[in-house]
């Protein structure tokens, strides 16, 4: 009976298959690292807006609490975005003629609202309380960053599900006391363990139920 593959096809074949394998294997490592890569997380990038608004100068200069422009942050599950009232409160009388505050002053003639371009947003599917987490002791540091070295918005932090899940199955090394939520840069002479441990104890918080689907998934 005539042979029909040859003595090199056996090779040919295995190297074919390990070769589908190792491509199978790259291609799924290419994929894991570029989903939280900064290209598809958007860490770090700056999103154009209507008025390139400063937190380093407002908040690292001028001291300005993030209460003061995020008034809801405490008793909504959105943080909230200033009105153009909030603004007006001091460019009615500090850079009256500057250029860059046009959009401002032609809103408050107007009345139609600033259309800021959100820097950090979550999918619909995913339900976020930004008063359950500052209630608790989250800092707005641990998610947004030090937003008090920002000439402007940047995202800081992914905000995947991992990085949330991560928070929830460990959130001691995160707390602060209620009165250092607000505060950027805090620091501590006390063991980050020990504080962390004892706010989670103090505020009630259960990491059992926190990972949950129901929690963030409603």
């Amino acid at each position: 009976m005539p042979q029909i593959f040859s003595p090199k096809a056996d090779g040919l074949a295995r190297l074919t298959i390990w070769g589908v394998a190792i491509a199978v294997v790259v291609a799924l490592g290419v994929t894991f690292l570029l989903m939280r890569s900064p290209y598809a997380t958007a860490v770090g990038l700056v999103r154009d807006q209507p008025v390139p608004f400063s937190h380093k100068h407002h908040v690292g200069g001028l001291g300005l609490d993030c209460r003061y422009c995020h008034a809801s942050v405490e008793t909504s599950a959105f943080a909230g975005v200033p009105e153009t009232e909030v603004c007006m409160t001091c460019h009615s009388q500090l850079w009256t003629d500057a250029d860059v505050l046009e959009p401002v002053r032609e809103s408050w003639a107007t009345g139609a609202p600033i259309r800021w371009q959100r820097v950090n947003s979550l999918p619909d599917y995913a339900y976020f309380d930004h008063s359950v987490h500052v209630a608790k002791g989250v800092p707005c540091e641990a998610c947004h960053g030090r937003v008090d070295q920002m000439p402007l918005t940047r995202k800081a932090e992914p905000l995947t599900m991992s990085f949330c899940v991560d928070c929830h199955r460990d959130p001691a090394k995160r707390l602060r006391p209620k009165s250092a939520v607000f505060a950027m840069g805090w620091s501590t002479k006390k063991s980050r363990a020990e504080l962390g441990h004892y706010l989670m104890k103090a505020n009630g918080i259960q990491t059992e139920t926190l990972t949950d689907c129901s929690t963030c998934h409603r």
